[in-house]
């Protein structure tokens, strides 16, 4: 067992790889299966768990005790995801950092991608991954479409990536203080932000990839983009972004209605314009992303696509004045 690790990795540096979970034992195989098949194993992987009630304890500790990866587990209850990063990575003893999440799997060579930059460039001190959707429905083929960027949409130099697929050096997570654990939503964004700000570009690791379902149901995809804003609205992010959302819900849309109203139906047109133009990306993606389907489940993801829209809109003019209100309240406590 020990041999077949020691073909896999290299001698040095340290590579830990770190996730955080909460109730994810659906998911939380088909993650340490992928990391179990990488080309280049991780030296440790250190997990740290918030407290779930499920079976995820009890899943990491048979796969810690089969001895296949180098698994140390943490529990933590009550931590939020920054802080349960933070923890993990506080306990990780490598020098390079790769951080997944739970609910993905990693494509074979994703670790061996994503620290080559970071072996082979002393300089290089952060290198964003990518990420693709993985769905298994017609609704979550128009979600990944509607949602998600591809590679040719990516600009590297500007790119800010998800932790579900990111490496740096423990010593610039050090630098910048870690993940903000003040903040429970957009805190990998915020990180980027600061490690950006500090060491500039990324490098990019683009067949570093990670699989991942999209949301299945419009339910949770509303609560998911109500809390991204949210977090949106506590770190004080884009704010031009979402001034352009409520200009466009708000002023531009009735305006469009009072004028057809007032004047002449051919003002409904801006609606068409407008909903072309917006929705533009989403179906030149979905095009690609619909092969094997039938012609009826086609028709549904076509469908979706603009009501997929409008509800993350909404979703995101909710959540962030929430995360507003709450900024102002605790304005104070935010460190500078």
């Amino acid at each position: 067992m020990h041999s077949a690790l020691s073909r896999k990795r290299t001698m040095s540096p340290t590579v830990s790889v770190i996730v955080t979970v909460f109730n994810e034992s659906a998911s939380l195989p088909g993650l340490l299966d992928s990391l179990a098949l990488q080309t280049r194993l991780p030296d440790e992987i250190v997990i740290v768990d918030g407290g779930s009630r499920d079976d995820t304890l009890e899943i990491l500790e048979r796969y810690a005790a089969r001895g296949e990866l180098p698994l140390r587990v943490h529990s933590r209850p009550g931590a939020n995801i920054s802080q349960g990063r933070n923890a993990a990575i506080d306990a990780a003893q490598g020098s390079l950092i790769a951080v997944t999440d739970a609910g993905v799997r990693l494509s074979p060579n994703w670790l061996e991608e994503l620290v080559c930059p970071l072996v082979e460039d002393p300089d290089v001190h952060i290198v964003s991954g990518f990420f693709a959707p993985a769905p298994q429905t017609p609704f979550e083929v128009a979600m990944g479409a509607t949602v998600l960027p591809t590679l040719s949409e990516v600009d590297p130099a500007t790119f800010l990536p998800s932790s579900r697929s990111v490496a740096f050096r423990k010593t610039a997570w050090e630098a910048v203080g870690g993940y903000p654990e003040w903040l429970d939503y957009c805190e990998d964004l915020l990180l980027d932000l600061e490690l950006r700000c500090r060491y500039g570009p990324f490098a990019f690791a683009p067949r570093a990839l990670v699989y991942f379902r999209p949301r299945s149901d419009i339910r949770s995809f509303f609560s998911q983009y109500c809390r991204y804003a949210r977090g949106d609205g506590k770190a004080d992010l884009w704010r031009k972004r979402h001034t352009v959302r409520y200009s466009t819900y708000c002023f531009a849309v009735p305006a469009l209605l009072l004028m057809a109203w007032l004047h002449s139906a051919w003002w409904l047109l801006g609606f068409l314009i407008g909903g072309a133009l917006y929705t533009a990306g989403p179906y030149r993606r979905l095009a690609t992303m619909m092969r094997g389907l039938r012609t009826s489940e086609r028709l549904y993801a076509i469908a979706m696509v603009p009501c997929i829209r409008v509800i993350g809109d909404v979703a995101k003019m909710i959540g962030y004045p929430v995360g507003w209100v709450w900024r102002l309240r605790h304005l104070k406590e935010i460190p500078r």
